[in-house]
């Protein structure tokens, strides 16, 4: 497979920040009205795994005293399993809230362990217990959005009704069915929406927080991505420090060295053949030069001086100006990020550049920078041959590895016959 993905360590969730803002805020924001029409449906799915569930798993379990319940039952906690996953994608478009998928990996050998491999985990369990909770919940979530939005919508509409001659009796003695009778229950319905908004995004940060809980990793899967982002970003320092160290020592190094051997020359031959000596002294000179150009290109891949002066649009910039290739550069972001972020950012468009000017036969690319919620998005396009693959060692690879030491992510996709595209996905704070 020749067009390869990878991700670096991952966010183990983001949370779109809830904080005070005001109704027209949230009317205008489409994360209320895609949790709204979860909130309305969400019963649907959550009755058809109750019903399935409380089926399948009493028929399973009371099956177990014969052959046939122990694969019945297995079969079950795939279904569920697949399930909680469909509801972990389903919690970004509605609530704004990615959840990684928690789960142990696949044994490598033994009947046994594969066998138990998915009652032991305790992400199977907890998977259940959501989708049993989906049920009570979407219930008490559909009653009370249908209640809001219904007195919302029926208040509001009150002008348009009494128009169109549908007079509205709230009682026998209480009809509206002229105009300015209907403009106050318009007011009361707008007041109304507005606390349903508020009640709609509530009632979705709490479903969003209970699907984190159970559908997210614990503790344990925390520590140990945690672990493995630290040791990949040690990984990388290290082959980083030995990059820097054979380019010190076979280029710079070496230049050096044979300025030192030119000028000794020189000295030696001054007063016997000073026109051989001006000759010695000259490439000297211009081996000088040479050592100076290459530790300047040194220092520039180690952090460069015009990204700490004038930030991300001014230094990728210039990599595009330097490319082979026409290169669009479009950076929106209102402030600058961390250092760190800001460096990362750099290295992934430097190093998708040199692959592209080295491998891809590329006539043009373009790179993006925009900030999405509270991540920086880095995207590089090329219309070259594809193939591009982050295999170990390599250098994509490298740049994973140095996002997963800031929990970001990076992906590739290169089919055969182009285009490709790097993705990188860096936190906005770090």
């Amino acid at each position: 497979m020749t067009a390869g993905a990878m991700r670096a360590g991952g966010s183990l969730r983001e949370r779109v920040p809830f904080g005070p803002r005001g109704p027209i805020g949230l009317f205008l924001d489409p994360l209320t009205w895609r949790a709204a029409v979860y909130l309305l449906f969400s019963v649907v799915p959550g009755m058809f795994w109750f019903t399935a569930l409380a089926v399948a798993v009493s028929v399973s379990l009371g099956l177990l005293i014969v052959w046939v319940g122990l694969p019945l039952f297995l079969l079950t906690i795939l279904c569920w399993r697949g399930g909680a996953m469909l509801e972990r994608r389903l919690m970004w478009p509605a609530f704004g809230i990615s959840i990684r998928d928690p789960y142990r990996p696949w044994p490598d050998a033994g009947f046994v362990r594969r066998l138990t491999w998915l009652p032991s985990d305790p992400a199977t369990w907890k998977d259940l217990g959501y989708l049993l909770l989906l049920f009570p919940l979407g219930l008490v979530e559909f009653t009370l959005s249908a209640v809001l939005w219904s007195c919302s919508i029926g208040f509001t509409a009150q002008p348009v009704l009494v128009l169109l001659g549908v007079p509205t009796s709230i009682t026998p003695e209480l009809v509206i069915d002229t105009v300015p009778e209907s403009i106050p229950w318009m007011l009361l319905g707008l007041a109304f929406t507005a606390g349903t908004l508020y009640v709609v995004r509530g009632m979705g940060w709490l479903h969003g927080m209970l699907a984190v809980a159970l559908l997210g990793p614990g503790d344990e899967e925390q520590v140990t991505h945690l672990r493995a982002s630290r040791a990949r970003g040690v990984d990388a320092a290290e082959a980083e420090r030995r990059r820097i160290e054979r380019d010190l020592h076979d280029g710079a190094q070496q230049r050096l060295l044979a300025v030192a051997m030119d000028l000794g020359r020189a000295q030696a031959k001054m007063e016997s053949d000073p026109d051989e000596a001006k000759e010695l002294l000259a490439q000297a000179h211009a081996g000088a030069k040479a050592a100076i150009a290459e530790l300047r290109d040194l220092a520039r891949g180690i952090y460069p001086a015009i990204l700490t002066d004038r930030g991300l649009d001014a230094a990728l910039s210039a990599l595009a100006a330097r490319a082979p290739v026409h290169v669009s550069v479009t950076v929106d972001i209102d402030h600058r990020p961390p250092p760190a972020v800001e460096s990362i950012a750099y290295f992934v468009v430097a190093e998708s550049l040199t692959n592209m000017a080295k491998h891809s036969l590329a006539t043009e690319a373009s790179v993006r920078v925009a900030k999405e919620r509270d991540h920086v998005l880095v995207e590089i396009y090329d219309n070259g041959m594809g193939g591009a693959v982050a295999s170990p060692g390599g250098g994509l690879a490298g740049l994973a590895d140095r996002a997963a030491t800031i929990d970001g992510t990076l992906t590739v996709h290169s089919p055969p016959g182009g285009p490709t595209v790097i993705s990188a996905r860096l936190p906005y704070e770090w």
